[in-house]
């Protein structure tokens, strides 16, 4: 389990993530070739019900701001503690932000992220300017990635994908499946990498599950994957 007391926050805060009982697994990001790990990705995982119970139930008591929190500074400490060193993939919600204290002590707890962190927007629950400004702030500064997750679903689409200075964009899994046989989704998918590569970016598939997925998209030109096909969650 995940234990805050020691973290330099107001006790309000540390209050609010002590009620909290979440662990995090990771679930590598490879490149092409399917053996590199490019990054770990940090999932929550509550020890009395499910992520999207959880969140559900903080968006209605007007808390995700804490969940926000309880990500940023867990996974890391879970990150560290198994002795990691490739980038870590940290879920944020577009509506929320690190105050300039939560971003110093973060600094403080964990040292600088440059060039380690990548932030993954989340496709809900809704966008806010605030968030966006601040994310593009802070990512500049510390020479941090931003990852568009889930595009196709939700509110992830390419407005989106221009609001954020977007490094990667996570093709959803209702984007690539079944893509080794379904013509639609091969031309929808070549024209995004095609788009996404002119604009610098990278492309990386999620929720591969099978080899003949796998190997059609690394031949669309495909930078980056993700699935129970390379790797589960641990």
């Amino acid at each position: 389990m995940i234990y805050y007391n020691d973290l330099p926050l107001d006790n309000e805060i540390l209050k609010a993530l002590g009620e909290l009982n979440i662990d995090y697994v990771f679930q590598p990001i490879f490149e092409a070739d399917g053996k590199t790990i490019f990054a770990r990705e940090a999932l929550m995982r509550p020890a009395d019900k499910t992520v999207t119970e959880l969140i559900e139930e903080y968006t209605k008591l007007g808390k995700l701001h804490i969940l926000e929190v309880a990500t940023f500074f867990g996974a890391m400490q879970a990150y560290q503690l198994r002795g990691y060193e490739c980038r870590i993939s940290l879920n944020s919600f577009p509506s929320e932000y690190f105050t300039l204290a939560e971003q110093r002590a973060f600094a403080e707890y964990y040292g600088k992220m440059d060039g380690l962190g990548i932030i993954e927007i989340l496709e809900y629950p809704y966008i806010s300017e605030e968030a966006v400004e601040a994310k593009r702030e802070a990512t500049a500064r510390q020479s941090l990635w931003i990852a568009i997750d889930d595009f196709g679903v939700g509110i992830n689409n390419m407005d989106v994908v221009e609001m954020y200075d977007t490094k990667i964009v996570k093709l959803d899994r209702h984007v690539i499946s079944g893509i080794d046989h379904e013509p639609e989704k091969q031309e929808n998918v070549k024209k995004l990498v095609q788009e996404f590569h002119s604009r610098k970016m990278m492309v990386l598939a999620e929720g591969v599950e099978e080899k003949e997925e796998f190997e059609y998209l690394v031949r669309l030109g495909i930078d980056l994957f993700q699935g129970y096909y390379l790797a589960r969650p641990a």
